[in-house]
């Protein structure tokens, strides 16, 4: 059913729980492969990723070049998943997800949705949970979400919306606009993401940075000025 694509940069940290949460999927047959497309890792991360059993995929440039790269390697399943390397999924989210491309394709309309994840963050407070709900509310009304958020859509919508975009900034996003809100579909499932502890711990430049990305994108402001003004990082 599935092959997942998980864009990579020195990211040992968190992708061994990231891929222990694909395990159970991959036992019931709805993963069928893993892409790691790596952007030049120094850590063990290749390690990690050969030790599951993960296709590896060195790919050079910015981070759309990553998940283009790693679509292209997916040999496996018409359907393909988008994930971070500090996203993990709770417990069970294969049922829900499989009963969405059930959906999707019983109602013939696998190549005109994509589901997402919903937004969670590895911390407790209110401050997460208002993380939470801001990130909830800008993916439904502006139609802008988080790259933690993944994306589940079929290979045929995929390729024929183009894939991603050789972008180094918010190449998600870009993709997801040309996706269009409409054929969004939201679903239930937790993502946590350990990203936003660690730009924490960068200060508060870095997390006003990240927060600016969104907005600048939003606002029509190309990918290239975006990276000028606020860095790579998606």
């Amino acid at each position: 059913m599935f092959a997942v694509v998980i864009p990579t940069r020195n990211s040992e940290a968190t992708l061994v729980e990231v891929l222990a949460a694909l395990v159970p999927a991959a036992a019931d047959g709805i993963v069928r492969e893993v892409i790691v497309a790596d952007a030049g890792s120094t850590d063990a991360t290749e390690a990690i990723a050969d030790g599951a059993g993960c296709r590896w995929v060195v790919v050079s440039g910015g981070r759309g070049g990553q998940l283009a790269a790693g679509a292209a390697a997916a040999k496996r399943g018409t359907w393909l998943m988008f994930l971070e390397p500090d996203c993990i999924l709770e417990a069970g989210w294969h049922h829900e997800v499989a009963g969405f491309v059930e959906r999707a394709e019983r109602s013939a309309r696998a190549d005109t949705v994509a589901g997402r994840f919903r937004y969670a963050v590895d911390e407790l407070g209110w401050t997460a949970r208002l993380k939470e709900w801001w990130a909830c509310t800008r993916s439904i009304v502006f139609g802008i979400g988080y790259a933690n958020q993944g994306l589940v859509l079929s290979r045929q919508l995929y390729d024929r919306l183009g894939g991603h975009r050789p972008l180094e900034v918010m190449a998600d996003a870009d993709f997801v606009r040309r996706l269009g809100r409409r054929r969004i579909v939201h679903l239930g499932v937790r993502a946590e993401t350990r990203s936003v502890a660690r730009e924490a711990e960068r200060g508060f430049g870095a997390a006003l940075r990240a927060a600016l990305r969104p907005m600048l994108f939003w606002l029509r402001v190309p990918s290239p000025l975006i990276g000028r003004l606020c860095g790579t990082s998606r």
